[in-house]
């Protein structure tokens, strides 16, 4: 006879658990999933006491487990009886269950929230939490060539992942189970604390180390709290805390000397100068004691000097696109409150927005947490990023530069600290210009140290001192990585900003507070390099108004093809067909049209329409007559010059579709009958192949040059241009730069209308 209840053995428990942990719920979600009206049967499941056999299948199968797998067998049906436990062992285990019990809404309070900057109220941890991915190897640590750095194409940088700087990733609680000392190290707002907190969650609620007490420490309270006790030790301060609760500190010992105690020690970067040797020695001396105890501390990078024998260092990776999706998912329902249903719909929105090309710099930031929950912030409100991203990049500077460390009371070294806000932003945006001028994305340490050194020095009160100065450099250089994270140690001795757009946002910004003819005029020398395209964008949306800049752009564009008389002629075509065509069009945009379609069908360019439709809409939706007739015979040309003998028998039906053009002829009956005529003399479909073949290769050649002399004749269009290489990447460049300045046309703030309406009118068109 079946048993009417069950309960999981101590392995499908912990299998039980990490499932549980996977999917992200509470137990009274789990319980209302499997249709019980309390938790109280979970709780009996996760603590292995029996339950009611279809509850427990029904939550093995909700969890996406085997059953027989988590069951635990019948004593009879065990082969090998199990060791009776000690005295000891009994003692310990009921001491540490006695103390968790004590100590659970303590570690639920103080990390079961979230306390999100901009945000009113805290948010539920398990709500929110996106599970971390741990480098085992530091990057920091790792020795590159910044030869191999430098070489990744400039004008087709990787983004996201910063080029070729990558570790292995594995997920943060297996690094956790792997090392039971581990020194967590992280950029500001990489999550470092947050991954601290779910540990302690998950250890408080018995999904991870069970049978261990779990003791959750910010370090910068224990200093400020022990400041005036020099003597008090980490123990002391961890006994008087359950003092209250009629513990002995023997007890407490016993914890300790038993190796049950799970000690997370968060944000060592946080205590200050003069309490740092203090704290230091109070943890190094728990260490000795107790090295039986798992401990994780958590630590900026750049921050950390002082090494904990027998600590594994690791660090906390950037968010994958995978992590940012989840965090957005989880985001809607926790913060902006948003269905599920609803907030499934803005995250998958907002993931798609974030990998259009144009937004590539906003992806780039979300893969920070601090950063993304910025991003999730200004998203909700309109499902949609700021046109003007310089202000989502200010905000996220701010929050960097000021906001994160003055929310939780911090005040950094003395050294950095002299300078004010302002002159850190003209430090940072000095050497942001003058290492992107240069094409340096990554700088050796002594060379990012002397660009420092540079700005240092012309500073009131600089010190004349050389060794000084150089002193001076390297602390703030540390200062940088450490408290902000937007200079960071990318290899060994290898430094770059920590991502590409805050070094373009500086760059911009310098350009911006320097703003004079000469420093317009040589950024405008680089409106044909696509690496400066953010440069662009963010300088037109700095400077207030933006016409001195995009007259210049508009100059320096018509400069690059002056004096190629094959590019103007080329031009003047396109000016005169244009001008033959319903100006009820934007003429830029007509323009645009034909400068495309002219282009041989295999060019990048003409498969590329967005210049004209970002000028006019209506292109969009139903061309006017003469558009769609010289488009039509574009395509009809371009199917007859991919074609060959081989694939001729396949072709020809779609050549003669190509032709089939009455519907757009009926004003132009010579060119109706000269286009029939051309028809005709193709060979019939129900031809063989090889007859096909011979037939393309005797009379395909003169069959296409009748289609195109027909075209000129009638339509002035299907010209063979003859351009040579110099005129293809000329050609390339010209139109780049009009669609670049088109783009700063759209998210320039402040621009007078004549000047836009001036420009716009211009576009692709002959300066001769």
């Amino acid at each position: 006879m079946a048993k009417r209840s069950l309960q999981a053995s101590v392995e499908g428990i912990r299998k039980a658990k990490l499932a549980f942990k996977r999917k992200g719920w509470t137990q009274e979600y789990l319980a209302a999933t499997v249709g019980l009206e309390t938790r109280q049967p979970i709780w009996k499941f996760f603590t292995g006491k029996p339950i009611d056999r279809q509850a427990f299948n029904e939550i093995c199968v909700v969890l996406d487990l085997d059953p027989t797998e988590i069951l635990q067998k019948s004593t009879d049906e065990e082969l090998i009886p199990s060791e009776k436990p000690t005295d000891l062992t009994l003692d310990i285990n009921s001491l540490v269950e006695k103390l968790r019990s004590i100590h659970y809404e303590k570690i639920q309070a103080q990390c079961g929230t979230l306390h999100i900057l901009d945000i009113a109220q805290p948010v539920s941890l398990n709500e929110l939490y996106v599970d971390v991915n741990i480098l085992e190897e530091m990057n920091s640590k790792t020795w590159i060539d910044i030869n191999d750095l430098q070489k990744c194409d400039r004008d087709k940088f990787d983004r996201f992942g910063l080029g070729k700087v990558r570790q292995n990733r594995v997920a943060g609680l297996e690094a956790v189970l792997q090392y039971s000392k581990l020194m967590v190290l992280g950029k500001p707002g990489s999550g470092k604390t947050t991954f601290l907190q779910s540990i302690a969650i998950s250890c408080n609620q018995g999904f991870f180390q069970s049978d261990c007490l779990p003791i959750f420490i910010n370090l910068k309270n224990l200093a400020e709290d022990t400041r005036e006790s020099t003597q008090t030790s980490l123990v002391n301060y961890i006994y008087n805390y359950f003092f209250s609760f009629d513990v002995t500190e023997q007890q407490i010992l016993t914890i300790f000397s038993q190796g049950k105690a799970l000690i997370l020690l968060d944000a060592l970067d946080e205590v200050s100068e003069t309490d740092s040797e203090r704290i230091i020695k109070n943890i190094r001396q728990f260490i000795e004691n107790f090295s039986k105890n798992k401990i994780i501390i958590t630590c900026r990078i750049a921050a950390q000097y002082y090494r904990f024998k027998g600590f594994t260092e690791v660090e906390i990776a950037d968010f994958t696109k995978l992590q940012i999706v989840t965090f957005a998912y989880k985001w809607f329902i926790a913060v902006a409150k948003k269905t599920p249903a609803k907030a499934q719909a803005l995250a998958h929105k907002f993931m798609q927005k974030l990998e259009l090309p144009e937004n590539a710099q906003i992806l780039e930031l979300a893969s920070t947490p601090i950063l993304l929950n910025l991003t999730c912030l200004l998203f909700q409100f309109v499902e949609d990023f700021p046109s003007q991203r310089a202000e989502l990049y200010k905000q996220g500077l701010d929050l960097l530069l000021v906001r994160w460390d003055e929310a939780r009371g911090i005040k950094r070294d003395q050294i950095y600290r002299n300078l004010s806000l302002l002159q850190k932003i003209k430090l940072l945006s000095r050497v942001a210009a003058i290492t992107f001028a240069q094409g340096d994305y990554f700088l050796p340490e002594n060379k990012m140290r002397q660009l420092i050194v540079g700005y240092l020095s012309h500073l009131p009160q600089a010190t004349t001192d050389a060794d000084a100065l150089e002193l001076e450099s390297a602390a703030v250089l540390k200062a940088i990585e450490a408290q902000h994270g937007l200079l960071i140690e990318r290899a060994r001795g290898i430094y770059s900003f920590s991502h590409l757009t805050f070094q373009e946002y500086f760059t911009a910004r310098e350009i911006f507070a320097n703003a004079n003819t000469q420093t317009l005029q040589e950024l405008v020398t680089h409106i044909n390099e696509e690496r400066w395209r953010e440069i662009f964008l963010l300088s037109v949306g700095m400077l207030q108004p933006a016409d001195d800049l995009l007259q210049l752009m508009k100059k320096q564009t018509d400069s690059l093809i002056t004096g190629n008389e094959r590019l103007q002629a080329f031009l003047n075509w396109i000016g005169e067909k244009s001008c033959a065509v319903n100006q009820s069009y934007h003429p830029a945009s007509v323009r645009a049209f034909y400068f495309t379609i002219a282009l041989p069908p295999d060019h990048p360019l003409a498969r590329n329409q967005i210049f004209a439709l970002s000028l006019d809409l209506r292109l969009a939706g139903n061309l006017s007559i003469d558009l769609a007739l010289d488009l039509a015979l574009t395509h009809a040309l371009a199917v007859s010059l991919t074609m060959t003998a081989d694939i001729f028998f396949q072709r020809l039906f779609t050549l003669s579709l190509a032709l089939d053009l009455e519907h757009l002829l009926r004003n132009q009956p010579s060119l109706k009958t000269s286009l029939q005529d051309l028809k005709n003399q193709l060979p019939s479909q129900h031809q063989s192949r090889e007859t096909l073949k011979v037939w393309w290769q005797t009379y395909g050649e003169a069959w296409i040059e009748k289609l195109r002399n027909l075209m000129i004749a009638e339509r002035q269009i299907g010209h063979v241009w003859n351009f040579n290489q110099k005129d293809w990447q000329e050609l390339q460049q010209y139109w780049y730069a009009n669609e670049l300045l088109l783009d700063c046309l759209n998210s320039a703030v402040n621009i007078t209308p004549n000047v836009r309406k001036s420009i716009e009118k211009s576009l692709l068109l002959s300066g001769s």
